[in-house]
C-alpha cells in the first residue's frame, strides 16, 4: 500500500495526457469531517486513531499498529482524506455535476465500524454510500472486483435493504479475510442484498468474466439502483503477491466497461469508481487504474497500445521493476457467457452456481434461467 502505487498511477495519467481531456478533471481532496467519519465509524474507533496518528499508541484490539495496519505519523488525516475524496465525488455524481467520478485512492473495503483491517483504516467506500442515501438515493449498488471480499462494506449494511453489495473474490477458505460465502447474503430486511461470488484460487480472467457476467448484471438490474458505486482493486492478477487468481489487465478493463455500461443503462450516469489492493505496483496496478480513469471519462485506452517510454523510464528507476511495455494485449478477451449453459464438473461454475442458488430466489431472480 505504499504510496508508490498512486504516484506511478498518476504519472501515467499525466503521461497518456488524459488530464488534457475536455471530460476529465483532476481535483483536490480534502480530508472528511469528523461527523462524516461518524456515519460509519464509531467515536472510539476514531479517537484511538488520532491517537495513533499523533503519539504513534498502538491498540492491536482495534487493528491499529498491526502488521496490517502499522502506524505512521499522519495516519489519521491521510485516511480521512481518502474519505473525503469518495463522499465529495458521491456528492457531485448524485447532484448531475459530473458523469462519473473515480477515487483511486479508495476503495478502502475492509475498515470496520470499530476497527482497521486489511490495511485500510477508515472505509470511503460505505462512508460514500451513507452519503449518498443521506442525499435522497434510495437505492445504491456497490460492486467489488478486488480479489478480497469487500466484507467491511457488506457490514456497513448487512441489513439495510437499500443496498446491493456484491463481492466477486477468491474463496475465503484460501484468502483474507476468511468471508463471503454463497450462503452470506443479508439478513433481516436485508435479506438478498448481499451476494457473494467466491472464486477457487487459479481462476484466470476468462473464467472470472464468466463468473461477473453471470450474477453482477442480473442482480444489479433486478436492484434498479439510483447510484452504481464499484471498487477496482487489480489484485485479482496472475502477478499480485497477495492473491491467488489469474485475472489479467484486459479482462480487468472489460469488467470496467461492463460497470460503466450498467450505470448508463440504469442509474443515468450516475457512477462511482474506486481503487482498492493491488501490489503488482509497476506492471499491474497504473495500467488498470489508468484504464479506468480513461473508461470513466469516455476516452478509452486501445487495448495493446504501447506504454509511454518516459513513464516507464521513471517507473524503472523508482521500483528497479521492468515496466509493462504494452497496455495488455491486442487480442480480445475469450470468454463463454453464462447463458450458453454451465457445467457442474468445473470448479468455477459449481461455485458461481452455488451463489446463484443461494441469492438469486430472495430477489425474485431464477438461479437456472435469469
Amino acid at each position: 500500500m505504499a504510496p508508490v502505487r498512486l504516484d506511478l498511477t498518476m504519472r501515467l495519467i499525466h503521461a497518456l495526457r488524459l488530464p488534457d481531456l475536455p471530460t476529465l478533471e483532476v481535483a483536490d481532496a480534502e480530508p472528511a469531517s469528523d461527523d462524516v467519519l461518524r456515519t460509519v465509524h464509531d467515536d472510539a474507533y476514531l479517537a484511538a486513531v488520532r491517537r495513533a496518528s499523533t503519539e504513534l499508541e498502538p491498540d492491536p484490539v482495534r487493528g491499529l499498529g498491526t502488521e496490517d495496519d502499522p502506524l505512521f505519523l499522519g495516519m489519521h488525516d491521510a485516511a480521512a482524506r481518502q474519505v473525503g475524496g469518495s463522499v465529495a465525488l458521491a456528492e457531485a455524481v448524485w447532484r448531475h455535476e459530473i458523469d462519473h467520478g473515480v477515487n483511486v485512492a479508495g476503495g478502502m473495503h475492509h475498515a470496520q465500524r470499530g476497527a482497521a483491517a486489511g490495511f485500510c483504516v477508515y472505509n470511503d467506500a460505505a462512508a460514500a454510500i451513507r452519503r449518498l442515501l443521506d442525499l435522497g438515493a434510495d437505492r445504491v449498488a456497490y460492486v467489488d472486483l478486488d480479489a478480497h471480499h469487500g466484507d467491511g462494506v457488506e457490514a456497513a449494511f448487512w441489513e439495510d435493504p437499500r443496498v446491493l453489495t456484491v463481492s466477486v473474490h477468491q474463496d475465503g477458505r484460501t484468502l483474507f479475510p476468511g468471508t463471503g460465502y454463497p450462503g452470506d447474503v443479508g439478513a433481516g430486511r436485508g435479506e438478498g442484498t448481499a451476494v457473494n461470488v467466491s472464486l477457487p484460487p487459479g481462476t484466470h480472467g476468462a473464467e472470472w468474466l464468466r463468473a461477473v457476467d453471470a450474477v453482477v448484471p442480473a442482480v444489479v438490474r433486478e436492484h434498479r439502483p439510483d447510484v452504481i458505486v464499484s471498487q477496482h482493486g487489480c489484485d485479482a492478477h496472475g502477478n499480485d503477491p497477495l492473491s491467488h487468481l489469474d485475472v489479467d489487465v484486459d479482462a480487468q478493463r472489460t469488467a470496467q466497461q461492463w460497470v460503466h455500461a450498467l450505470a448508463h443503462e440504469l442509474t443515468g450516469g450516475r457512477w462511482l469508481a474506486l481503487g482498492g489492493g493491488g501490489y503488482a505496483v509497476v506492471d499491474v496496478v497504473p495500467l488498470v487504474w489508468a484504464s479506468l480513469v480513461a473508461e470513466a471519462a469516455h476516452a478509452p485506452l486501445t487495448a495493446g497500445m504501447p506504454l509511454p517510454a518516459d513513464w516507464r523510464a521513471v517507473a524503472l528507476e523508482v521500483s528497479e521493476i521492468e515496466p509493462a511495455r504494452t497496455l495488455g494485449s491486442t487480442e480480445p478477451v475469450g470468454w463463454r457467457p453464462w447463458k450458453d449453459g454451465w457445467d457442474p464438473a468445473d470448479p468455477v461454475d459449481r461455485a458461481v452456481q452455488a451463489t446463484r442458488k443461494a441469492v438469486f430466489p430472495l430477489l425474485g431472480l431464477d438461479p437456472h434461467h435469469d
